[in-house]
């Protein structure tokens, strides 16, 4: 696949840097809680005795946790000014955060509640627990919503994640959606901050058909719509180096898209197997009218097929995603740090990204050098740095501390770092350079760690 536009240009000048909205977006977040916990207010009396207080806290916690369950379903919609503008990866990170608050008031909830029905009716919690499941309205549902949203849970920690397959994981996250609707019923049939109250009703409604909406449109038409309108195969599969392939999709009117170099789309291959997962690669290449490209690594199942893609081979693909773009410059100096297969975003903002640009690629040895010749052509070309670090002869890896980085880069606190490689890499990389005195604006990295 050609990449570099055969008359050389110059790259463009950079862009002034967008501001995120990522505080905002929170700023709104919190007041929506706020206003839940208002909600709970308006509607509720004097409390009187340890049974009113326990009900009353496990009604404050049902409120928090059933706007919390619109929030997780509203992060997962992939809704473009989260994607791109707040950041893929930062999105994911709250959307693990609203989880573990969801879980945590869903306990809360279930336990304060039934403790005060108990003291209340001076019943034994098994008793109530009993009764209030098989009679009270839509609560079968609710408890069967409860149960999912628990499994997700589970299979969502980090340790479970470890040992279970990301197909796995991914089908049973998507069970959210049916726990939410199996739970909505019974917040209005027994909040008793909706019984006889229109307007509050109405807003709840809204609140959860609008998540449903942004949902419906951004997972489902949208999709659908991209894929219709530009008809994505796979047009050849190359290795690039040791269990590493480059994967060239052809399409219809690509420019349309607005992809840019540092993003990644959610790509699913109908062939070979793997038509049930949907993975995200970054693009590995400035994209063109009618070529986008991918570099992948043979790590889990799904990226261990990709070499058994057969030119043809229809592709399904959802994004552009992800704000590791030239967007986040907010100056003429520019340092990228790749290691691994993290250089495909990287691969594609060196050659594009303005100002002065050096690279540093962190990998064990030559061997594993994916994309070293056109990384090799794009220096040449912009007259650009281009730095490896390979371990030394005996398997010393290389010095990539505060120290060792001021040395190398002089002003690099005067510089915008792109960084990309594994978590623990990534992390690493990041204290390093906080140390070496780069404001924490200027480093710009996407993790998909939870």
């Amino acid at each position: 696949m050609t990449t570099l536009d055969e008359r050389r240009v110059a790259p463009p000048v950079s862009p002034a840097a967008r501001r995120s909205p990522g505080g905002l977006v929170l700023a709104v977040l919190w007041a929506g809680a706020a206003a839940v916990v208002a909600l709970w207010w308006a509607g509720t009396g004097s409390v009187v005795g340890s049974a009113g207080y326990l009900t009353g806290a496990g009604r404050i916690a049902g409120l928090l946790c059933g706007y919390a369950c619109a929030v997780l379903v509203g992060l997962m919609a992939r809704v473009p000014l989260l994607e791109v503008r707040v950041g893929s990866d930062r999105v994911a990170r709250w959307h693990a955060m609203a989880g573990r608050y969801t879980i945590c008031l869903l306990v809360a909830h279930v336990v304060l509640i039934l403790a005060g029905y108990a003291a209340q009716d001076r019943a034994s919690l098994w008793h109530e627990t009993v009764t209030v499941v098989t009679d009270y309205p839509d609560m079968l549902k609710a408890t069967a919503g409860t149960v999912i949203l628990f499994a997700v849970g589970i299979t969502s920690a980090r340790a479970a994640r470890r040992r279970t397959s990301y197909e796995f994981w991914y089908y049973v996250h998507l069970l959210t959606y049916a726990a939410v609707f199996l739970a909505f019923g019974h917040q209005l049939a027994l909040g008793n901050e909706f019984n006889g109250k229109p307007v509050a009703t109405a807003v709840w409604y809204a609140l959860y058909l609008g998540v449903a909406a942004l949902v419906l449109w951004y997972r489902v038409l949208a999709p659908v719509r991209l894929n219709l309108r530009h008809r994505l195969r796979v047009d050849s599969v190359h290795q690039e180096a040791p269990g590493v392939y480059s994967v060239v999709v052809r399409g219809l009117h690509l420019d349309e898209l607005g992809a840019r170099p540092g993003q990644f789309f959610r790509w699913r291959f109908l062939g070979e197997g793997m038509g049930w997962t949907s993975t995200p690669y970054s693009l590995s290449a400035p994209p063109r009218p009618d070529l986008l490209r991918i570099t992948v690594k043979a790590l889990g199942d799904h990226s261990a097929a990709v070499p058994l893609l057969r030119p043809g081979t229809r592709v399904w693909a959802e994004g552009p995603y992800g704000s590791l773009t030239a967007d986040r410059a907010t100056s003429h100096h520019s340092l990228l740090i790749a290691a691994g297969v993290g250089i495909t975003p990287l691969r594609a903002l060196f050659e594009t990204l303005p100002g002065d640009v050096t690279l540093l690629y962190r990998a064990r040895g030559p061997e594993d050098l994916a994309l070293g010749a056109e990384l090799e052509q794009i220096a040449r070309w912009r007259n650009a740095q281009l730095l490896y670090a390979l371990n030394g002869p005996g398997g010393e890896r290389p010095d990539i501390s505060a120290q060792s980085l001021r040395a190398a880069f002089p002003g690099i606190a005067g510089h915008d770092v792109y960084i990309c490689g594994p978590h623990g890499f990534a992390q690493d990389v990041y204290e390093a350079l906080r140390a070496a005195g780069v404001p924490d604006r200027r480093i710009h990295h996407e993790s998909f760690e939870l």
